[in-house]
């Protein structure tokens, strides 16, 4: 058996700064819901954010209350309450435990931040299908249960090459909810408000790419785990200062380490690609694990998708439509195996994991053949584990363990 051993994890400074502005965020939220002096927008985590801010909107993100509820490991308490009402056991973990959390009138935010009750009442809901559908069913129950008007956009599945075509229909089906959004907002759209949010977003979206890039040095100064948890901020605050501010000051940090040789894993001595959606309520527990196997797993696809380097501040809408069109999650197999395979060769990775979400069939890319093409085309082993991003009903520890003990082997054989 390959052997473990007990890793110290270093801790990144910048995440007491990424906590005081995550923690002034969610306070935002709710000081404008309690005294109704903002409006606010609920919205998809990779929709048209920019477009809310520039209309004066606060923003709150259900997809990242989700991943809280499954870091924190309440979801699995409250998911059946979804299910008692309708919802299938066998549909997004996040709306199911999001819907079930409301139905039990509980919040991890409450725990992580006192004084907060209850997640922010929207004024409206705006949803982009470019990650699935279920997010639209799951932003229509909200807004039939708040009254609020609820506008969406209907972004293409399966997309290959991404052409003028798909993009000017996204183009144009953003600036058709401007005029409903003035309505909600009680002011008229400002296109150069709009252009200023979007070069934050831009610089944001950059710094982020420059941070997850950093992972390519060997040793690696960070890991996919600890991408999960500082994506936040490009996340929940993509078009504001205070998002680009953070950026700078982690990369700097990063940077310091790749200068001094300081690695994320001690002795790292194999280094893993990550495909697919993060196990939250896992995700310190697979830290430790592959910590004490010598294994870095340094990068990930999903850390990825708040990347979105065709932002151009001189054509909003445009690069808006290119840029979320793009997302990894709505492309063809092909599309995204190249992209893989890009990502396997800049970040020297000895092997890959896919993990297949059972909610989450969207983004879980090892259903249909996909990791036996990428093994005949690069070479490398990989690894399926099977569980979910937020039920750990579905998750077996011990069989993940033993699988992941035995590919450490089997990668271990192939470096000697």
């Amino acid at each position: 058996m390959t052997e473990e051993k007990i890793v110290e994890r270093k801790p990144i400074k910048a995440t007491k700064e990424m906590g005081r502005i995550m923690t002034a965020y969610y306070f935002q939220l709710n000081d404008a819901a309690r005294t109704h002096s903002q409006k606010i927008a609920w919205c998809t985590s990779v929709g048209p954010a920019e477009i809310l801010r520039s209309l004066g909107f606060l923003v709150y993100f259900p997809e990242n209350h989700g991943a809280m509820l499954g870091a924190s490991r309440m979801a699995t308490d409250t998911i059946p309450e979804a299910n008692a009402i309708g919802y299938s056991p066998d549909i997004c973990s996040y709306l199911t435990a999001d819907v079930g959390a409301y139905l039990k009138g509980v919040t991890p935010l409450s725990k992580a931040y006192k004084g907060i009750e209850s997640v922010p009442k929207p004024d409206v809901l705006v949803y982009n299908t470019n990650q699935c559908r279920d997010v639209q069913d799951w932003f229509a129950w909200y807004a039939r249960e708040f009254k609020a008007p609820l506008v969406g956009i209907e972004t293409h599945r399966g997309v290959g090459d991404v052409s003028d075509a798909h993009v000017e229909s996204i183009a144009k089906q953003m600036e058709a909810i401007v005029s409903p959004l003035e309505e909600v907002a009680g002011r008229k759209f400002d296109l150069e408000e709009l252009k200023r949010v979007l070069a934050l977003s831009r610089e944001c979206s950059e710094l982020w790419k420059q941070v997850l890039d950093t992972a390519s040095h060997t040793p690696s100064p960070l890991t996919f785990y600890d991408g999960a948890i500082h994506m936040g901020p490009a996340v929940v605050l993509r078009g504001t200062q205070q998002a680009v501010d953070y950026y700078r000051l982690l990369l700097a940090e990063l940077n310091e380490r790749i200068a001094n040789n300081v690695a994320a894993v001690e002795g790292e001595r194999h280094r893993l690609y990550w495909e697919g959606m993060p196990i939250w309520g896992r995700l310190s527990a697979h830290a430790k694990m592959f910590a004490a196997l010598s294994t870095c797993v340094l990068a990930s696809t999903y850390c990825n998708s708040w990347i979105f380097t065709a932002f151009d501040p001189d054509d909003p809408f445009t690069s808006m439509a290119r840029a979320y069109t793009e997302l990894f999650i709505v492309r063809s197999d092909e599309s995204k195996e190249r992209y893989i395979k890009q990502m396997i060769d800049f970040f020297k990775a000895d092997g890959v994991i896919y993990h297949d979400a059972k909610t989450c069939p969207n983004n879980s890319n090892c259903r249909y053949g996909m990791p036996q093409r990428m093994e005949r085309l690069t070479g490398l082993p990989s690894l399926i584990l099977h569980g979910d991003l937020n039920d750990l009903r579905l998750i077996s520890d011990e069989q993940t363990r033993t699988n992941v003990e035995a590919f450490v082997e089997q990668l271990e054989e192939n470096k000697t």
